[in-house]
């Protein structure tokens, strides 16, 4: 998207204080889209139209941390034209935030201030009709009604517990949530939306559109003609979620993946790979450490144990995809960054305009394959708002490995054994 702001910078300075941790970029005020306002988003409004183009000026959008895959989510969003745009950060730049993050100049001398405040201005400069507001404080202290004043929430790079949290309020208050993150060549979009309603157009067929599941997770709730258009239809169907803790830890793949033997057979691993860092970070506390025996040891049981608790093939697992990964883990890349954060602002965009299917709702990035996956993770039974917004307990859950000594019997044998050959494998990777 290469829109350019018609007008001069308005906003380089902070005009406002909201606490002590809050500021407020200012943006002219309107009632209605202004003609140099079409004039600016014309080729959007042409693509998604005028309804779509409101709906998106005036949503209400947050994102928490701002590093490489943030930016590219921040500028695709004000470039679109959002309403306004809230960044909570706590940290403090460093050295390491410079490399991958545009939004951060040397010139300005950044490192030691906070992150979210270093980027604010040139956030600004994108689209100075946008709203930008920074705050300070550490999302884990905010109240679960901070967050009903967004139409959309994007958590990034963050760990697992602390998304659940997170996920967990924007239930209470039936806001959306998205979660992303990078790691080097590799990342993951997902997105809870509850319950979300698009409407799609199409030429009417012989056979009558019935209402009803199309899917797990799809239904079609309306069917109407368009008003004008006597050949076409206006079809509105609902997609259903689960939460960020039941998605990302306790779902299966799909039936139709575990009933082929083809199919999963070419499910990524870096979903696996995945799977386990959330899981090791949520018990110990740290992301694994390629050079540290013991983490290197724990990480590779947790994934083995989190690849066959997914139906997969242990040949899928390989020595050098987890070493890949974990060589990865902690790494920002720029591209990798760019791609999921296109992906993600473009989802945001469909969500708001209520006229695309959204992500549904994992997605898997493998940049050495250059592959973006989607996989439908859920539990059994209800979906949507059927599902309690409070999550049982923090994160996934402990290592994979804990009691497993204390197993008797030709199971607890086997697990030794299983154990065994997975340590080993760790070897074979830090070899």
């Amino acid at each position: 998207m290469d829109l350019q702001p018609s007008e001069p910078h308005v906003a380089d300075r902070i005009i406002g204080q909201e606490g002590n941790n809050t500021s407020t970029f200012a943006a002219p005020a309107s009632n209605g889209i202004s003609a140099d306002e079409i004039a600016l988003y014309d080729r959007q409004i042409r693509l998604w139209g005028m309804k779509a183009q409101e709906k998106i000026r005036s949503a209400n959008v947050l994102i928490i941390t701002m590093k490489a895959l943030a930016n590219e989510i921040a500028k695709n969003l004000v470039l679109a034209g959002i309403g306004s745009l809230t960044v909570v950060d706590h940290e403090i730049v460093t050295e390491a935030d410079l490399g991958a993050q545009f939004f951060l100049s040397t010139e300005d001398n950044p490192i030691g201030t906070n992150r979210a405040a270093a980027s604010a201005a040139a956030i600004q400069r994108l689209n100075p009709r946008v709203s930008i507001r920074i705050d300070t404080m550490d999302i884990r202290f905010k109240p679960p009604s901070f967050f009903e004043a967004f139409d959309i929430i994007i958590a990034t790079d963050l760990d697992s517990t602390t998304l659940n949290i997170v996920n967990t309020a924007t239930r209470l208050y039936n806001r959306a949530f998205y979660a992303a993150g990078s790691h080097g060549m590799y990342g993951f979009l997902f997105a809870d939306l509850i319950e979300h309603d698009f409407v799609i157009e199409r030429a009417k067929s012989n056979m009558t559109t019935c209402l009803g599941p199309e899917t797990k997770t799809r239904s079609v709730v309306a069917v109407s003609p368009k008003q004008g258009d006597k050949d076409k239809e206006q079809v509105t169907k609902r997609e259903l979620y689960s939460t960020w803790l039941l998605a990302s830890g306790a779902s299966k793949l799909p039936v139709e993946i575990l009933r082929s033997a083809r199919r999963k057979k070419v499910v990524t691993p870096i979903l696996s790979c995945l799977r386990a860092l959330w899981e090791f970070e949520a018990a110990y506390g740290v992301l694994p450490d390629a050079r540290n025996h013991a983490q290197l040891a724990q990480f590779t049981v947790i994934c083995g144990e989190q690849h066959k608790n997914l139906g997969l093939p242990a040949d899928t697992l390989k020595s050098e995809v987890l070493r890949s990964f974990l060589q990865n883990v902690g790494t920002e890349v720029s591209p990798v960054a760019a791609v999921l954060g296109g992906q993600l602002a473009q989802d945001v965009i469909n969500v708001l305009g209520q006229t695309q299917q959204p992500i549904q709702n994992f997605v898997v990035f493998d940049g050495g394959k250059m592959e973006a996956v989607v996989y439908s993770l859920h539990p059994e039974g209800e979906l949507g708002r059927a599902l309690l917004p409070i999550s049982q307990g923090a994160g996934i859950g402990v290592g994979a490995g804990a009691g497993h000594a204390a197993m008797g019997g030709q199971e607890g044998g086997q697990q030794q054994q299983q154990e065994q050959q997975q340590q080993q494998q760790a070897v074979d990777i830090a070899g």
